[in-house]
């Protein structure tokens, strides 16, 4: 892992490989490191930038942080930009798909191609639990929720079936994962300006629907688990009914994290897809154009 200064506030990333740029944003209370499945086999042919979002994982966590999407946005591209690369494809798997699609409305030059993995933005739909934990006032009782009791207890409990050759799903370790995040005071206050940016108690507060025609000349797949339980699976259908020449890729049996889950297969489906397409290379002008309701193709 390397950081960065950015705005005298640290970032911390992994940068990885040769080739074309492609970035990868994590959902909330993760980190770069969900990604690290799927790294090595794609850094064989790409630039893979892995950065922590502020407010997560190692990077900075300010009590006065703006947590927006359009935040977390601009940082990306102000990562991108200092690290000396002028575009690439941008990927982002639940709330990181919300700030990718955030990116690509704020920085469509920048934009090459659009990955979405079980994207948050889509739709109102969300898991009751997080509707529940974005309550005003939920927060009083986070710190007995994600107290370090429960987590040094369920530490104990992997490590002892770890020692019996027993090892969590991808799909759990990735929940554990997140839930020890939370047990720091530093994080926890992060997460809980994150969700409120996005999740109410009546599902998700910020819909990507009517900007997303605006992405219509970027390359986009869309790829979500059937079994999702976090952000249903049929917001990819509600997507590409809005971006008719998207690609959808639907993992059976797989839940909220497919790069986790069947990281094989998710890097098969982008390499196939960073393979067959053509990256965009959207101008201000054009731009201009396409905000005024004129095509660019």
């Amino acid at each position: 892992m390397e950081q960065v200064l950015i705005h005298g506030r640290e970032v911390v990333y992994r940068l990885e490989g040769h080739g074309p740029l492609v970035v990868l944003i994590h959902g909330m209370a993760g980190s770069g490191a969900t990604w690290d499945r799927v790294v090595p086999a794609l850094a064989e042919r790409f630039t893979v930038l892995a950065p922590d979002l502020p407010g997560h994982g190692r990077s900075a966590k300010p009590i006065d942080g703006d947590y927006s999407l359009g935040a977390f946005a601009s940082i990306v591209r102000d990562l991108i930009v200092t690290l000396g690369f002028e575009r690439g494809t941008i990927i982002g798997q639940s709330l990181g798909g919300g700030v990718a699609m955030q990116f690509a409305y704020q920085f469509p030059t920048r934009c090459e191609r659009l990955v979405l993995v079980g994207s948050g933005g889509l739709g109102r739909e969300v898991s009751p639990l997080l509707r529940a934990l974005a309550i005003p006032g939920a927060e009083v009782v986070y710190p007995i929720l994600f107290a370090s009791l429960f987590r040094n207890a369920g530490r104990g409990l992997l490590g002892g079936l770890r020692r019996v050759g027993l090892h969590p799903s991808a799909y759990v370790d990735q929940i554990w994962q997140s839930y020890e995040s939370l047990t720091d005071p530093e994080t926890r206050a992060a997460f809980t300006r994150t969700l409120r940016s996005v999740v109410g108690s009546g599902g998700q507060r910020v819909s990507a629907h009517d900007r997303l025609p605006l992405a219509a000349d970027i390359p986009t797949l869309i790829v979500w688990g059937s079994d999702d339980a976090i952000i249903p699976s049929h917001h990819a259908a509600d997507a590409q009914a809005t971006l008719p020449g998207s690609r959808v890729e639907i993992f059976a049996g797989v839940g909220h994290f497919p790069h986790c889950e069947a990281p094989e297969r998710f890097v098969r489906v982008l390499t196939d897809f960073l393979d067959t397409t053509e990256p965009a290379t959207v101008t201000d002008e054009q731009f201009a154009r396409v905000l005024a309701g004129v095509s660019i193709a």
